[in-house]
């Protein structure tokens, strides 16, 4: 078996009976796998296009030859929970949870699999790698996600994959050769496709989103209420307003559009 399809039967085995292990309140359809060369040059652009303290992969394993990136849709029924109010809601908050604990799972399971065949891996922590004075990360799964070309970034700074942006996003950094392609080639989101759509900027509860900027500052006091909202749960800094209950949100809205597809929600 060659190590691409190795890796797709092992991270699609392990998702989908994550729930029933775990007994997971959330669940997950198919995920979405890519992996790419990592000495591709343009990892290097990542510490102008995010920051100069973005990694590189050979800062996580001097021996990096792939960079492994997967997108894990939410089931629907998440997001389109999180419709109403300026919170999220209780199912989106529990999926963000049990979504960062079944990153870190899946990682580590990879790992494991891959030392198994004598190979190395080093892991990323699914969410809160950033610098808490700037709030940019040292590893950003979005912007590796769209070099890998997994997606595209929309309007919303979310990564739009085929499967949209519902969804949270891992990554890891391997020393086993892999090439997995992804179809996206080009911009996912509406509004850079044609202007048609500004949902995202709509749908964002305290105006952090405009057609021209992104306040993250602004967005991470809101992450922050939702911290306090959700305290019973465990540390909840997500809102989700701006991934769900829009075209994007489980499909790719411009592919559909140039298909001829009139469902964009």
């Amino acid at each position: 078996m060659k190590n691409e399809d190795w890796l797709i039967n092992l991270i699609e085995a392990y998702v989908g009976h994550y729930p029933q292990w775990k007994k997971t309140r959330s669940s997950w359809q198919i995920p979405l796998i890519v992996a790419v060369d990592a000495t591709d040059l343009r990892f290097a652009e990542l510490k102008k296009q995010v920051g100069s303290s973005h990694l590189l992969p050979q800062d996580l394993l001097p021996s990096a030859r792939s960079v492994i990136c997967y997108f894990l849709p939410f089931a629907t029924a998440i997001g389109r929970s999180n419709k109403e109010g300026t919170y999220s809601s209780d199912e989106w908050a529990c999926a963000y949870l049990e979504t960062n604990q079944l990153i870190n799972d899946l990682n580590r399971h990879i790992q494991e699999e891959m030392g198994k065949l004598g190979h190395n891996a080093a892991v990323t922590p699914a969410t809160h790698n950033f610098d808490q004075n700037t709030l940019l990360s040292n590893w950003s799964h979005r912007h590796i996600a769209v070099l890998a070309g997994l997606g595209s970034m929309g309007l919303n700074r979310m990564l739009i994959t085929d499967k949209g942006c519902c969804g949270r996003l891992g990554s890891l950094v391997s020393d086993m050769e892999l090439n997995i392609q992804s179809a996206a080639e080009s911009s996912a989101c509406l509004y850079y496709f044609n202007q048609s759509c500004r949902k995202c900027i709509i749908r964002c509860p305290n105006g952090a989103l405009s057609e021209g900027s992104f306040d993250r500052f602004k967005c991470y006091k809101l992450l922050l209420q939702n911290v306090e909202v959700h305290q019973n749960k465990g540390y909840v800094d997500a809102c989700g307003k701006c991934a769900s209950q829009i075209p994007c949100a489980f499909s790719n809205p411009v592919q559909k559009l140039q298909l001829g597809s009139k469902d964009t929600l």
